[in-house]
């Protein structure tokens, strides 16, 4: 993967506890910010498939 900058949410403000992404080559890299050394790999598909669950509220019944 070409060496593209970590993005964090608008919404995380200056606290480092939030996942940060970055895409390129195709793919979606995530990891949470004070865990840097773990990252997931996933495809863009997949990725907007998992925002689009998240928006639509249908994982609270996993909480």
């Amino acid at each position: 993967m070409a060496q593209l900058d970590w993005q964090k949410s608008s919404f995380s403000g200056d606290d480092s506890n939030c996942v940060e992404i970055r895409t390129g080559d195709g793919l979606v890299e995530l990891r949470e910010s004070d865990d840097g050394d773990t990252v997931l790999h996933t495809t863009p598909a997949a990725f907007a498939s998992l925002l689009r669950t998240i928006k639509a509220d249908r994982l609270d019944h996993h909480a």
